[in-house]
């Protein structure tokens, strides 16, 4: 298992070659979990085929009074989705999607669209004007939250406590040694965005780009039972590459992050490898609480390639 907020789930397991999923928000109960950004975090699996992760879904979903944010009903069998097929399911192609897929994905995504049509879906066009705004938004709204959530690891009530010679410096050095570095980076920028100079200016404005993002889903959602994007813009890159470069960092979770900010469910199916033989992960999406559908178009990716 792990949580999602912007694609945590869905990235790793698309450069590892396995399923991995983000439920609708509120799908699985998140008490329990370290909150990071409460408003994105959805707990999900990681998994070796479509079957389990239906499997897990259909275990670990359902309404849990301990947890505010989780649905209140029941949720349809997805092992009985991934059983029903694809025809005459309509499959959508974000024509306004980012730029920036290497080559290998790009390819492996149009075969992707191909395998759904041999299996009898139906192939349409729709538009995403706000999908490109998705990344700006995340990292206001994320980091706003999680500059909020994680303020209560101070070394006080519980957690982490690194002893210094009064309260105040306890605080700073509890936090020095708790946190890694790129949280430390996006606590600060959270604690930026939510201060009185810049609220309105940045945080404020965040919040109708999230509007404007779930409402240009909802409007594709009436054209398409589903959309396929890229999971990441490219395969596994070295270990170590890119992290003096926090920002290309922050590039790879294009496509991951605006499902999360429209609470919709996402996941990625392993669809081929590239021309270094690496992993390829295409990304299926849908509507709030449409997994059975979602599953029935993963299930089929995962059957084209057997």
């Amino acid at each position: 298992l792990g949580s999602d907020t912007g694609g945590s789930i869905r990235q790793p397991a698309a450069l590892c070659g396995v399923v991995g999923v983000k439920p609708t928000y509120g799908y699985v109960s998140r008490y329990g979990l370290v909150a990071f950004a409460s408003s994105l975090d959805q707990i999900g699996p990681f998994t070796n085929s479509v079957e389990d992760a239906a499997l897990m879904l259909d275990v670990i979903g359902g309404h849990d009074p301990l947890d505010s944010t989780s649905i209140p009903q029941p949720h349809p069998s997805l092992r009985d989705a991934i059983q029903q097929g694809v025809e005459g399911l309509r499959v959508g192609r974000i024509t306004d999607l980012p730029a920036g897929a290497d080559p290998d994905v790009q390819e492996r995504l149009e075969a992707a669209f191909d395998a759904l049509r041999a299996a009898g879906a139906t192939i349409v066009d729709v538009e995403v004007p706000a999908f490109t705004f998705g990344l700006t938004a995340y990292y206001l709204i994320a980091p706003a939250e999680a500059s909020s959530n994680l303020a209560r690891y101070d070394g006080v009530r519980y957690g982490l406590r690194v002893e210094a010679a009064d309260t105040h410096a306890m605080y700073g050095a509890t936090r020095a040694a708790g946190f890694g570095e790129e949280v430390k980076r996006r606590i600060m920028l959270g604690t930026y965005a939510l201060s009185a100079g810049y609220y309105d200016a940045y945080y404020g404005k965040a919040l109708k780009v999230r509007r404007l993002i779930h409402d240009d889903f909802d409007r594709a959602y009436q054209r398409a039972d589903v959309l396929l994007t890229p999971t990441s813009p490219s395969v596994a890159f070295k270990f170590g590459s890119k992290g003096d470069n926090p920002f290309a960092m922050y590039l790879c979770d294009t496509y991951t992050i605006p499902t999360n900010l429209a609470g919709h469910p996402g996941m990625s199916v392993p669809f081929g490898t590239g021309a270094e033989g690496l992993p390829v992960g295409v990304q299926v999406l849908a509507g709030t609480l449409q997994e059975p559908v979602m599953f029935r178009a993963a299930a089929a990716l995962e059957r084209s390639l057997a």
